[in-house]
């Protein structure tokens, strides 16, 4: 399941817990500042978080979607190529053709745009007396895998409510992911019950590293966000996890481990694919 010469690969990944701000400009500079910050502490590949240029909200959607390029996305591509590292860009509200998208975009150390990740799995929950959010109201879902490669692995994206679904992290891993990332923003009621849960499920499963870029939590928001950006490993062990306050979380991923465990725990090939399968129906 592993890319050919890449098991030995050691290298630092780094999710910024963006505190964000009303005021769209100063989350741009704020977020392109932690990127450089990052990058001069040896980070390869950088995380922002969901929503990390706009309040999250379906009121605020509209307000602060952009068209991919546009001036985030700019921004992103120019402090990539500037640290010349890969840049998951959290996720932006996305304008196109009228319709609106929760939106990942990568971005390598050329500042080319690598992928576009758009939320497949629209956030609409009702858990009486503690959250109600229909992200449906505003967002229309994506309709497609994302994947890229750097020269230590492949990496597979989703954003936040993705990550409650096993076959999309299954699929990945199929198509020979090592590291699974999904900028999110749990709740006050989701996060302490799921969070990390979810993470350490998907990354025991799948044998991958999981890493999750949360926003910094704000107490006066209307969507408060959980925060604890984490990054676990294929053992199921959190390697690095944040508080709630802004802050960089840097870890160093060991492609080495996840090759021993695969051969120690050999899951893949042991799967009984003549009673079950879980296929892409869509490249």
């Amino acid at each position: 399941m592993a890319l050919a010469g890449r098991v030995m690969a050691t290298f630092r990944l780094a999710l910024i817990q963006l505190q964000v701000s009303s005021v769209k400009s100063d989350n741009l500079t704020r977020a392109c500042g932690l990127v450089r910050e990052a990058a001069a502490q040896g980070a390869k590949i950088v995380c922002l978080p969901e929503c990390f240029n706009s309040p999250y909200g379906t009121n605020y959607f509209p307000q602060y979607a952009e068209k991919i390029p546009g001036e985030s996305t700019q921004k992103l591509s120019e402090v990539a190529k500037e640290c010349s590292i890969y840049l998951i860009g959290g996720s932006i509200p996305e304008e196109d053709a009228g319709k609106l998208y929760n939106t990942c975009a990568v971005f390598g150390p050329d500042g080319t745009l690598l992928v576009k990740h758009r939320k497949l799995h629209l956030f609409d929950v009702d858990v009486p007396g503690k959250i109600t959010f229909q992200e449906s109201k505003t967002l229309s879902p994506g309709d497609s895998f994302s994947t890229f490669d750097t020269p230590y692995c492949r990496v597979g994206l989703g954003i936040c409510y993705d990550l409650r679904f096993a076959e999309l992290a299954q699929i990945y891993a199929q198509r020979g992911c090592q590291l699974l990332v999904y900028p999110g923003a749990f709740n006050l009621t989701t996060g302490p019950a799921h969070w990390e849960l979810l993470q350490r499920g998907r990354a025991v499963d799948n044998q991958v590293y999981v890493a999750t870029a949360s926003p910094a939590r704000d107490d006066k928001a209307s969507y408060v966000a959980w925060g604890h950006s984490t990054v676990v490993t294929p053992w199921g062990e959190v390697l690095a996890t944040a508080g709630t306050e802004e802050m960089i979380v840097y870890s160093d991923i060991d492609l080495k481990k996840l090759a021993e465990i695969r051969q120690q725990i050999p899951i893949f090939s042991q799967k009984r694919l003549d009673l079950y399968a879980v296929e892409a129906k869509k490249p």
